[in-house]
């Protein structure tokens, strides 16, 4: 039988050209009259006798071309060989071309393919975005023109496509971003990267969709694909216009104008294919830790999945123990919270040496968790442990699968296990190799496999990833042999398709389930994504809706966040003023119905269904395996302003291929309100109509107003969620785990008063750049008292002793302060000043509290040191620039490692972190008269630089002070 629901129809009350790097690893000498062209194994490109770089920057200082040329130098007087390998590399030249891209039509009609030239044209690498690279290259007849154009201009290797739209047009898509939905006014570039602990500005993250999906004025949307798996930008700051530029020759592709984004969406699937189907189970509820470290860790869970957030599906990646898994999921059903799938990290192999596992029986396990209706997903990476006598890695070598470095031998770079080597999946060899070891890793019972790690990321590196020199030896269907830049951002789709294929060699009667971090697009066709390494904050959870929706808006609609960050811990409420019972939704324009689950919660979302939906419902169970066919449904029904509704329902095993011959479900369900009185039918495939009794208006009535009435009682009777956290007490001093956030002219600050009372955040408003990313207790920005690394004054508690707020009248500061030991403390002023909105300040002092008078009134030796942690999201692309005390000036790159300064070497009260991706540079101005040394610091993804003040003792009349400002600024 089925119960319906029936809403009534009451309507709502709210209703410039940055060239990228391009590299070459051949070493070549051509004589062409008196200029030679010379082309370096170096990521420079020199052309007849220039020393202009082609790289992702024209670097024109003094300093950067004497860089050059000593780089110049040092190859021409280094022994010149015949490459072993040829690799491909379109044609280069100082002279710029331009005008209107020509077109052909392609696949179907309305979609056009776009190209500089017809010499362009056939000098295209193979497309891997499209399912058929051949639909790409073919094309069609037809009378239809394009209703847009773009233009282009191609000089020293790179294209710059523009593509003009209608006043008024807005953004979207642009794959795997962090921030808003609407990407108008926002640039990204596509750059596959592991950016741990991303924020709302950062521009590179795991995935890559050069895709552009535009809604004109008209209601009209336009999808442009620059299908091109370089790293390219794509920049919407300009007003209704596009911009893509990369390594040329690529190809521009649009979709459309189609009448809706639905059509636009449609037209991209039947190039770029659409998602696999899933096994049913893999759309439940996923549980997963990174890590719990004992059994009583485990038997200590706080299950806050207990909540009605268990409802909501996520793939929520973290890590297990393997001998703790069976412990959580046994709690699970005790305590009757729904759950489908029980996730596996790198903990349960040995020595996180894939395809192997940690004294553990893995069969036993997963016929154990199979017996109480779970699934168990296990975590694969790409770097293999470089061990003569561990059977992958031996395998790997003796069918030489390994990615090249230049000179031809197997990279090896360190991640999880150590030294690793890494399979070159661009080879239809390794492809194979490495469905073969899924194939018997499956047998151990296996039901889902995870490829995390696979972007590749690439521990001990400024660039988080290998050099993009490294060679692979790809298919010629593929792209042929290639830098690793030509195949980076295609990596951890064909890791992923790899694994697909070797699922479906273990067992061609079930679905293959595969996980990835990375990907590109048309990724979809083998793998779900998730949003890589979250936060748990509340601006993470907020942002994670959108980034969702932004990959279903870049043809990846099987996707999901770590719901509760990966890093991190939350703070218990989002909107201490109110809960959600009160606040008042901005809602799309039509009739929008609230409704439950007999769960309400002011702190948790409200939920809401749309006007003219139906949603089917079927009764609670612990995981999808306990579903039976026969199972009664709930419709969930809400009118429209016309009295109707609709929806459907798809039905079939959940599992295996039999839904391609037929064998589903499809229901399509249809209501109707005619003179007060709601009818629903309903009918299938075979065509046969189900008329669907409903009950009358005035029961209708009488079971929403009882529905109210409990919904009231609910919310009347919950317990809320204290708004903060408190730590512990300290003097009557603000102490929390709770960001405070300031914000004023140019700059938003989340500021921590807790341990190390560190700036956890550090966005720059007009640019959109986040310069910090930290946890509540490590990194980001924080002092030191002493000349170790970490001595005291990062790990002690700090308390908010003073807040100014800028709408009070004064300008928007913060003091905190910090007991060092010993009589001492730190305190630190943070301010945004009001007369100068471009910069905000940092005042600290170590200041003697309680020194002894046996001590003469002097502390001990300290000294202070600012230790700020930047985050680069461009490493490559990224420097320090500075001119010292005595006039020379300088830039630092991250291959110079560790670096001091002190004296006339000293920067000369201001340096520059500068970003020639994104063509701003963060500016450190102090004083001389405070700072006796600064240091450099590049880590992986991050750079450090630290202010040192003088070592000496303190007193309360001689404390030791850094004051330092800091301001964007746009470099050339």
């Amino acid at each position: 039988m089925e119960e319906v629901l029936v809403f009534g129809g009451g309507s709502s009350s709210i209703s410039s050209h940055i060239p990228v790097r391009r590299l070459c690893c051949s070493y070549l000498v051509q004589n062409h009259g008196p200029s030679p062209y010379l082309l370096s194994k170096n990521p420079l490109r020199f052309f007849k006798g220039s020393l202009l770089p082609a790289s992702a920057s024209t670097r024109a200082s003094c300093s950067s071309l004497f860089r050059s040329r000593r780089r110049t130098e040092k190859l021409l007087g280094g022994p010149l060989f015949k490459p072993k390998m040829t690799i491909q590399e379109g044609a280069v030249t100082t002279e710029a071309k331009s005008g209107n891209m020509i077109y052909e039509s392609i696949l179907e009609e309305g979609i056009f393919r776009f190209d500089c030239s017809s010499n362009d044209r056939a000098a295209v690498f193979p497309s891997l975005s499209f399912t058929n690279t051949k639909e790409r290259d073919t094309p069609i007849t037809t009378h239809k023109a394009p209703s847009f154009i773009p233009a282009f201009v191609c000089l020293l290797g790179q294209q710059i496509v523009k593509l003009e739209l209608p006043a008024g047009t807005s953004f979207y898509g642009t794959g795997e971003v962090s921030g808003q939905l609407e990407r108008t006014g926002k640039r990204v570039f596509t750059w596959n990267t592991d950016a741990w602990g991303y924020g709302p500005g950062t521009t590179s993250l795991y995935q890559s969709h050069p895709w552009v999906l535009a809604v004109l004025p008209t209601g009209e949307s336009l999808g442009v694909l620059a299908d091109t798996t370089r790293r390219c930008e794509i920049d919407l700051r300009n007003e209704s216009g596009i911009q893509i530029t990369g390594p040329s020759p690529f190809p521009v592709i649009t979709f459309g104008p189609f009448t809706s984004p639905v059509e636009v969406m449609r037209s991209l699937s039947r190039a770029i294919g659409t998602v696999f189907m899933p096994p049913k189970w893999s759309l439940g509820y996923h549980q997963c830790r990174w890590s719990y470290a004992s059994d009583e860790r485990v038997l200590e869970v706080h299950f806050f999945y207990s909540l009605p957030t268990a409802k909501y599906y996520a793939v929520k990646c973290c890590t297990y123990g393997i001998a703790f898994a069976l412990t959580v999921a046994r709690i699970f059903r005790e305590k009757d919270i729904p759950c489908d799938v029980i996730w596996m990290d790198i903990d349960y192999m040995d020595s996180f040496r894939c395809f192997t596992f940690d004294k553990a029986n893995p069969k036993s396990l997963v016929k154990s968790l199979h017996q109480i209706g779970f699934k168990a997903i296990w975590m694969l990476d790409p770097g293999i442990k470089r061990e003569e006598g561990y059977f992958v890695y031996d395998s790997g070598s003796k069918n030489d699968v390994w990615i090249l470095k230049e000179d031809g031998n197997p990279f090896i770079g360190e991640v999880w296990p150590g030294p690793c080597v890494f399979p070159d999946y661009t080879q239809s060899k390794t492809r194979y190799w490495w469905a073969h070891l899924v194939k018997d890793f499956v047998s151990n019972g296996v039901d889902g496999i995870w490829n995390d790690m696979n972007e590749p990321a690439v521990f001990k590196s400024v660039t988080k990833t290998m050099p993009e020199s490294n060679i692979h030896r790809g298919d010629i269907e593929l792209g042929g042999l290639q830098n690793h830049s030509h195949y980076h951002n295609a990596y951890g789709t064909l890791m992923a398709r790899s694994t697909y294929e070797g699922m479906k060699l273990a067992n061609e009667n079930k679905r293959p389930f595969v996980l990835t971090r990375a990907g590109f697009i048309g990724s979809q066709r083998y793998a779900a994504t998730w949003t890589g390494d979250n936060l748990s904050n509340w601006e993470h959870l907020h942002m994670s809706i959108s980034m969702v929706l932004q990959l279903g808006l870049s043809g990846q609609p099987l996707a999901g966040p770590d719901i509760g960050g990966f890093a991190g811990n939350a703070t218990p409420n989002s909107s201490p003023d109110q809960g959600s019972d009160n606040l008042q939704p901005i809602l799309p324009k039509g009739i929008w119905q609230k409704f439950d689950f007999e769960d309400s919660h002011p702190d948790l979302p409200t939920l809401y269904l749309q006007g003219g939906s139906i949603i089917p419902l079927a009764p609670v169970h612990q995981h999808t395996g306990e579903a039976n066919p026969n199972d009664d449904l709930t419709l969930l029904v809400a009118l429209d302003e016309e009295g109707k509704a609709k929806g459907v329902l798809f039905e079939d095993d959940g599992d295996g291929y039999e839904f391609t011959k037929g064998r589903y479900l499809y229901t399509h369900y249809a209501a109707k309100c005619e003179s007060s009185l709601v009818s629903v039918d309903a009918w299938g495939m075979d065509g046969d109509v189900v008329q669907i009794t409903v009950p009358s208006k005035d029961e209708v009535m009488e079971l929403v107003s009882e529905s109210e009435k409990k919904y009231k009682a609910r919310l009347e009777s919950c317990k809320h969620i204290p708004d903060v956290e408190d730590v512990s007490s300290h003097k009557g001093f603000e102490l929390s785990k709770t960001p405070v956030e300031l914000k004023s002219g140019e700059w938003a600050l989340k500021v921590v008063p807790w341990i190390g009372g560190r700036i956890l955040s550090m966005e720059h408003l007009p640019s959109g750049s986040q310069w910090l990313h930290s946890r509540i207790d490590i990194n980001g920005y924080e002092e030191y008292s002493g000349r170790e690394y970490r001595s005291a004054g990062c790990t002690e508690e700090y308390a908010v002793i003073e807040r100014d707020l800028e709408h009070a009248g004064e300008e928007e500061s913060l003091i905190l302060e910090g007991d060092i030991g010993g009589g001492l403390a730190i305190q630190r002023q943070i301010s945004i000043p009001k007369d100068n909105p471009k910069v905000f300040r940092i005042d600290s002092s170590i200041i003697a509290r309680k020194v002894g008078a046996g001590s003469g009134g002097f502390s001990r030796l300290v000294c202070l040191r600012a230790h700020p942690m930047f985050t680069l999201l461009h490493p490559t692309e990224s420097f320090i620039s500075f001119t010292t005390v005595n006039g020379s000036k300088h830039e630092i790159w991250p291959d110079s490692g560790e670096q001091t300064f002190e004296g006339d070497l000293m920067p000369n009260g201001k340096w520059t972190l500068c970003d020639k991706c994104l063509g701003i540079g963060l500016v450190s101005r102090f004083s001389t008269n405070e700072v006796f040394k600064c240091m450099i610091h590049w880590g992986t993804g991050t750079v450090n630089l630290e202010l040192w003040s003088e070592e000496r003792p303190v007193s309360k009349e001689s404390p030791l002070r850094i004051s330092h400002e800091y301001e964007v600024i746009s470099i050339p």
